[in-house]
């Protein structure tokens, strides 16, 4: 079966700076794919190489077997991409503006797919307003509709669901799933990490421009497999016994050691459900009350901190 994205050894230098380093990844065709990284890792650099934006500095990528440098407009035909910028033309309407994608394809005639496509995103209502009177979220759903006029069988969504509502997010999934049930493959970079653990099949993550991670979603759960006890504690300090426990949310301080607890609100590591009762056994005999108790299952971003901070 041919890949729908197949990336080989690809790096990508800007004088000393290394924004990929031997990046080897292949993306099944009918795959839902999530990229994730924290900002600067490599993701955007990589969609641009495959999409033919940016040229590697060595190395090779193709869409749909054909290479993105030789065949690069079969490659481009068979490509769609959301970007995470907003750029769009500020002097046609939302239909010129899909009419005109449509042409530089050479699709022609291509107005039941557009309304197909505007019903879908909401934005059948907005088909006649000019560009420049969307709202951002509009806009964004119009990058969207770009992306889908020509129906291409790749489609990579570079943080699709940044800034929007609710409501688009929804109507986009909903949509977007369909496309993958017909056979789309999809590809996902974003930051809302629930949506990567709902949708996608497989993901890879990225950091200072090396796949650190490549596994099927359930996999990665199950490698680190562990849950969060969250606890609101008064009367008495977090033991000293359980600090090796303690999870350290991002951006909070250290606590002191004598820091008193008195509605203090802490998240323990837990392996095993059997580890809760010795857990609750030392925060009584420390003379701690628990004010609230809440166990919480390991979810993709208590994966994604751990893989990065293991791949320092």
């Amino acid at each position: 079966m041919t890949a729908a994205i197949e990336a080989r050894s690809v790096a990508k230098r800007y004088g000393s700076f290394e924004a990929l380093r031997g990046v080897s990844l292949s993306i099944d065709e009918g795959e839902f794919f999530g990229l994730l990284g924290p900002n600067g890792a490599g993701k955007t650099t990589l969609i641009s190489i495959v999409a033919g934006l940016v040229r590697a500095s060595s190395g090779e990528a193709s869409v749909m077997g054909h290479d993105v440098v030789r065949e690069f407009r079969a490659a481009r035909r068979a490509l769609g991409v959301v970007p995470q910028e907003l750029v769009f033309d500020p002097f046609f309407t939302v239909r010129e503006t899909l009419r005109i994608t449509s042409g530089y394809y050479g699709i022609r005639r291509n107005d039941d797919w557009i309304d197909e496509v505007l019903a879908n995103l909401d934005l059948a209502s907005k088909a006649d307003v000019n560009m420049r009177a969307l709202s951002g979220g509009m806009k964004r759903r119009v990058l969207v509709a770009q992306a889908l006029v020509h129906r291409p069988p790749v489609i990579v969504l570079d943080e699709p669901t940044a800034g929007v509502d609710v409501e688009l997010r929804q109507t986009l999934w909903q949509f977007i799933r369909r496309l993958n049930a017909d056979g789309h493959t999809i590809v996902l970079t974003t930051h809302y990490l629930e949506e990567a653990q709902e949708l996608c099949d497989r993901i890879a993550m990225l950091k200072n421009g090396a796949v650190v991670a490549l596994d099927r979603t359930s996999a990665l759960l199950r490698r680190f497999a562990s849950g969060r006890l969250q606890l609101r504690l008064a009367g008495a300090p977090l033991p000293a016994a359980l600090e090796p426990l303690r999870i350290m949310e991002p951006g909070a301080a250290a606590p002191a050691p004598q820091q008193a607890a008195g509605g203090a609100r802490v998240s323990l590591r837990v392996d095993d459900v059997g580890e809760v009762e010795a857990i609750l056994a030392a925060l009584r005999e420390a003379g701690c009350r628990i004010e609230e108790m809440e166990l919480a299952r390991t979810d993709l971003e208590d994966v994604f901190v751990r893989v990065m901070k293991e791949t320092r």
